[in-house]
């Protein structure tokens, strides 16, 4: 017979600093989103099913600009912008009888592009839109996505496999990879947590190797965020400090933005 699955969905969507009460992320991991999401950096949220990956990128996307136009494209609508300027775009399902009906995730991606979005939040990538998400990073547009996976190895291994089938080389048009699960504490509570975050630097194609640096990461020990990336980010010194005019002599400035950002978060 027939089956029913029932999600509760709060009406309001939970805030950043909400997910931070609840230890899925810190302050400083708050401020170094923000900065690569007002920068226009890509970035997929990645993890297996219920790890509060929808809940994430509901968050993390109040970060981008308030004049931005946004485009949201999903099969189930979930996602939810602050914005003004947001266009909602939803796939449509037809009987048999009226195959030619239907308006798939590809359909409405190439048409998103004719839009001129600043960014496009895509639900869940699963298939062929994967490609044409690949090209609208190619051509500068954001793109913000979940995605079931369960490492960056994963990752990588699912989006240049069937069927999605993206060129290795293209891989690096995707800047950060957040990885989130649902793990188990010691007091046996059942909590969401962001494992790491991740920079995605490229693909050497004589090794057939890609390089990634993780970071920010999840320290099962304590329940604390660990900064291996602090001074050493790639994509604070290499593109957030140049798009923010910081001179090259001066690139570790960019990690004092950072600091006073999180401070901010935290008076918030």
């Amino acid at each position: 017979g027939s089956n029913f699955t029932i999600r509760k969905v709060s009406g309001t969507p939970t805030s950043v600093l909400e997910l931070i009460d609840f230890g899925t992320l810190d302050y400083l991991m708050a401020a170094y989103l923000s900065l690569m999401l007002e920068e226009g950096m890509n970035l997929f949220v990645v993890g297996a099913t219920a790890s509060g990956k929808t809940t994430t990128l509901n968050a993390i996307n109040t970060f981008i600009l308030p004049e931005a136009k946004v485009v949201t494209i999903e099969d189930t609508p979930e996602v939810y912008v602050p914005h003004k300027n947001w266009i909602r775009e939803v796939t449509r399902e037809m009987g048999r009888e009226d195959k030619g009906g239907g308006v798939g995730m590809f359909d409405l991606l190439k048409a998103a592009l004719r839009q001129r979005p600043d960014r496009i939040i895509i639900g869940e990538i699963r298939g062929e839109e994967g490609r044409i998400a690949f090209q609208a990073m190619q051509t500068g547009h954001g793109v913000m996505s979940t995605f079931h996976a369960a490492s960056v190895e994963k990752l990588i291994q699912r989006l240049t496999g069937d069927p999605i089938n993206i060129p290795k080389t293209y891989v690096d048009n995707l800047n950060l990879a957040i990885i989130q699960s649902a793990v188990r504490l010691p007091d046996k509570r059942v909590v969401r947590r962001i494992l790491s975050i991740n920079e995605i630097i490229g693909y050497d194609p004589y090794s057939e190797s890609f390089s990634f640096l993780e970071a920010f990461r999840w320290n099962p020990a304590t329940d604390k965020f660990d900064f291996p990336g602090y001074m050493n980010s790639y994509l604070l010194e290499e593109r957030i400090a140049m798009k923010r005019g910081i001179p090259p002599h001066k690139r570790k400035a960019v990690y004092t933005d950072l600091k006073k950002r999180a401070k901010v978060f935290e008076r918030l």
